[in-house]
This record gives C-alpha cells, structure tokens and sequence, in this order.
C-alpha cells in the first residue's frame, strides 16, 4: 500500500543517473516499520530529509511523515495538494519524461502502457479522468509509472519491453532491458 513496485528494479539505475546514493531494503508484512528502518540507515549514512511525492493520499503522507519523524529525518512534500490536472502537465513542461507502465482501471486504455507522457497524452489521461471518474495523476494505484529523464538526471534511462496483459483492464509494460545513455550537453562526471 506504501510502496510503487513496476520497475523498482530500475531505481539503481535512476540513483546513479541522479549522482545519490541508493539505500535499499527488502518490505515484509509490516511496512511501515520497514519504512522507519530505512530511513534510520539513510540518516547513518547522512541523510537529513526525506521528500515525499505525496499528492492527495493522507494515507502515504502521513504514514511517510510519522517514519521520518520516528527516524530523526525532517519530511517535505512539495506536491501536497497540488491540483492534479496541473501537476501532469508540469510533467512534461518542466522536462520530466515519464513512461506508464501499468494501467488498471477501467476507462485507462491500454495502449497508454509503454507510452512516454506528452502534452497530447496527458490531456487524453485528464479528458478520461473525468469521464472515468479515476485520479488523473494516478494517485489511488489507477496506473503506475516510470521516470526515465529529469532535470537533475545526468544520464537518461532507456527501456525496452513487451506489454502484457494481466486481467481486464489491467496491462503492464513488463522490462526486458535497461540501460543510461548520455543527455546531449549534459558533461559525464
């Protein structure tokens, strides 16, 4: 419930793109006391904060900020509250390229799985968003997804995949390779 799996196993790969040291750490059945384990072996290796991409859910945002309180980390969540439909565009406006790997909700069709978000993709997800009656920026699991560029990336992340289909209106982008390529003018350090 805490925690977004599709592509989990491609963090490394966007940690070092990001130039930040990766903690990871397997969740068992309590999750949130996992949660507070890794954030107290983040703040040993000295970390201060933690940031959270929490939009509307009181149930991650709060759950987030109780572990980072427990962990001695200070907790931000520059997102709260934002208005959803503007959050997605600024996506694509600010320079963020972002994949949907999952869809399952009904109305989220399935050839958005696989696609990387642009304007045109994103007015589509918002018109269905409001006809469907499902979160447009996907916040209550309606679909899952994967960052393969931002600003402060130094490197891109590049996928290639098959999709498949796992139910009615459900379809992943299952990955079958993985690897950074340079961004043009950003210096390799």
């Amino acid at each position: 419930m805490l925690f977004h799996y599709p592509g989990i196993e491609l963090t490394e790969l966007q940690a070092k793109a990001l130039r930040i040291p990766l903690v990871a750490w397997t969740t068992g059945e309590d999750e949130e006391r996992d949660l507070v384990k890794v954030f107290r072996e983040a703040r040993n290796r000295g970390c201060e904060a933690v940031v959270a991409g929490a939009l509307l859910s009181d149930y991650q945002r709060l759950r987030f900020a109780s572990a980072a309180e427990e962990a001695g980390l200070r907790i931000f969540t520059p997102l709260w509250r934002i208005n959803q439909e503007e959050y997605m565009r600024s996506l694509v406006r600010e320079g963020f390229k972002v994949m949907i790997v999952s869809v399952q909700a009904y109305g989220l069709p399935s050839w958005l799985v696989g696609r990387v978000l642009d304007e045109d993709t994103v007015e589509r997800i918002i018109e269905l968003s409001r006809k469907y009656g499902f979160n447009p920026a996907f916040e209550g699991g309606e679909a899952e997804t994967l960052v393969l560029d931002a600003p402060l990336f130094r490197e891109e992340l590049s996928v290639k995949g098959v999709v498949e289909r796992l139910g009615p209106d459900h379809y992943f982008y299952k990955i079958t390779g993985a690897r950074l390529i340079p961004k043009r003018g950003v210096p390799r350090s």
